[in-house]
C-alpha cells in the first residue's frame, strides 16, 4: 500500500475519495433517522434505504453515460452534482415534507452508482495494472474505517444539530472531493462518444461480463452468496434479542467488532490478491462468511465476536478481488458500463435478500437461517475457488542476477595488445 500511496496523483485521489466517502457514510443512516423522527414509523424509515437502493436498476444507463466522458472532469462534476442534489433538504420542515427526503435519497443512490463507475475508471487511468489491488485495498481500508464511525456519527450529528446542518456538512465533503480532484493533472484521450449509440451500446457492460470467463464465474458465485448474505441484516437483531438476551442497542457493539474485522481484511486484501489472484481473493471472502454464519447459529458471546470478526474480514476481500478483476479484464472505454453493471448485479441480490431475511426471521428460527446462510456461502465460495485458475496471480519478478564482472586485463595481455597494434602500423 505504501507504494501506491507514494504516487502523488493517487494521493490526491485518495484525499478526494476520503472526503466523498465521509459524506456518504454520514448520510446513509441519518436520512432514515430523519424520516423516523418526522413520522414515527419504522416502515417509512426503512423505505429510505429502499429509495437509495432502487436506482441500481438504472446501472446500465449510468455506465453508458459515464463512458461518454473523460474520467477526471466527470468525477469533479459528479461530486458537484451530489452536493447540489442535497439542497432540497433545507426545505424539509415536517411530516408533509418526507417525500423530499425520499427524492433526495433516490438521487443520492443514483449519484453513488455514478461515482462508483467513474472512480473505477479513474483508478485504472492513474495506477499501473500491478498496483490496482493495492489501490483498491487502500480505498477499502478507508471505507471500512468509515463504517465504524460514519453512520453512528451521522445519527449523532443529526440528534445534536438537526438535518439541515448535517446536509451542509455532507455537501462540504462532496465539494472538497471535487476541488481536490480538480487539482489532478492527467492526460486523458477523449472517449469515442459518437460510437456509444443508444441503445445498442447500453447493454455492452452486461455482454462483457457474460462473455469474459473470469468475470462471469465471479459474478455467478458472488451473486449466489449475496442471495443469502443479506439475511444477516435482520438475523443479527434476533441473535442479540433471542440468543444473547441483550438489548437491541448491543447490535452496535457487534457492528463495531465487524468493522474491526473489515479493517484487517482491507489491509490484507492486496496480499491475498497477489497470492491467489482476483477470483481466489473473492472466493476466500465469500467462503469466510460461511463459518461466521454457522457460528452465529450457536448463541455464545465469545463465539459471536469471532464470527463478526470473520464476517468483517470477508467483505473487503470480496470487494477488492471483484473490483480489481473488473479493472484488469475490461477495456478502458467500456469500464464505466462494466463497473456499473457489476455493482448492480451484486447489490441487487443483496437488496432482495435483505427484504427476504426480514420476512423469514418472523417465520423460521433464526438459528436455522444462519445455518442456511453458512452452507450456501461456503458452497458459493467452493464454486469460486475451483475457478481461481481463471485469474492466476501475477508471476513474481525473478531476482535479477548481475552479470559477472570481467577481470581487469593482466600486464601480459596489455603488452600483447600493444605489440599487435605496432605491427599493424
Amino acid at each position: 500500500m505504501r507504494t501506491v500511496l507514494g504516487r502523488p496523483d493517487f494521493r490526491l485521489l485518495f484525499v478526494a475519495v476520503l472526503a466523498s466517502m465521509a459524506a456518504e457514510s454520514i448520510l446513509l443512516l441519518a436520512l432514515a433517522v430523519w424520516v423516523k423522527d418526522l413520522t414515527g414509523s419504522d416502515g417509512m424509515a426503512g423505505a429510505t434505504i429502499f429509495a437509495i437502493i432502487a436506482p441500481m436498476t438504472l446501472a446500465p444507463l449510468v455506465g453508458w453515460f459515464v463512458d461518454r466522458y473523460r474520467r477526471r472532469p466527470f468525477f469533479v462534476a459528479a461530486n458537484l452534482g451530489a452536493a447540489l442534489l442535497l439542497t432540497p433538504l433545507f426545505a424539509v420542515r415536517g411530516r408533509a415534507d418526507v417525500w423530499v427526503i425520499y427524492v433526495v435519497a433516490a438521487l443520492y443512490g443514483l449519484s453513488y452508482i455514478t461515482l462508483t463507475a467513474v472512480l473505477s475508471g479513474l483508478i485504472r487511468h492513474l495506477v499501473p495494472s500491478e498496483l490496482l489491488a493495492d489501490a483498491n485495498a487502500v480505498l477499502q481500508t478507508v471505507r471500512q474505517g468509515l463504517r465504524l464511525v460514519g453512520p453512528l456519527a451521522g445519527a449523532g450529528l443529526y440528534a445534536a444539530v438537526g438535518g439541515w446542518l448535517l446536509a451542509a456538512l455532507a455537501m462540504a465533503g462532496f465539494l472538497t472531493a471535487a476541488a481536490v480532484v480538480g487539482l489532478l493533472r492527467v492526460t486523458e484521450t477523449p472517449p469515442a462518444g459518437a460510437d456509444l449509440r443508444w441503445p445498442a451500446e447500453l447493454g455492452a457492460g452486461l455482454r462483457h461480463l457474460a462473455g469474459e470467463p473470469a468475470l462471469r464465474r465471479a459474478l455467478l458465485g458472488y451473486g449466489l452468496g449475496s442471495l443469502v448474505m443479506g439475511f444477516t441484516e435482520s438475523l443479527i437483531f434476533a441473535y442479540v434479542d433471542q440468543g444473547l438476551r441483550r438489548e437491541v442497542a448491543f447490535v452496535g457493539v457487534l457492528v463495531t467488532v465487524q468493522g474491526v474485522g473489515g479493517l484487517v481484511g482491507a489491509l490484507l486484501s492486496a496480499t491475498v490478491v497477489r497470492r491467489t489472484g482476483e477470483v481466489g481473493a473473492l472466493a476466500a471472502g465469500v467462503t469466510l462468511f460461511g463459518p461466521a454464519a454457522l457460528a452465529l447459529a450457536y448463541p455464545r458471546l465469545w463465539l459471536g465476536v469471532v464470527a463478526l470478526l470473520l464476517a468483517g474480514l470477508s467483505l473487503p476481500l470480496t470487494m477488492v478481488g471483484l473490483n480489481t478483476l473488473v479493472q484488469r479484464r475490461t477495456p478502458p472505454a467500456l469500464l464505466g458500463r462494466v463497473a456499473a453493471a457489476s455493482e448492480a448485479l451484486v447489490s441487487g441480490p443483496q437488496a432482495v435478500s435483505i427484504g427476504a431475511g426480514a420476512l423469514l426471521v418472523g417465520v423460521l428460527d433464526y438459528r436455522l437461517l444462519f445455518a442456511l446462510v453458512g452452507m450456501i456461502t461456503m458452497a458459493a465460495g467452493a464454486y469460486l475457488w475451483h475457478a481461481r485458475h481463471l485469474s492466476p496471480p501475477p508471476p513474481s519478478a525473478p531476482a535479477r542476477i548481475p552479470a559477472p564482472r570481467r577481470p581487469p586485463p593482466s600486464v601480459d595481455h596489455e603488452v600483447a595488445v600493444a605489440t599487435r597494434r605496432s605491427r599493424g602500423r
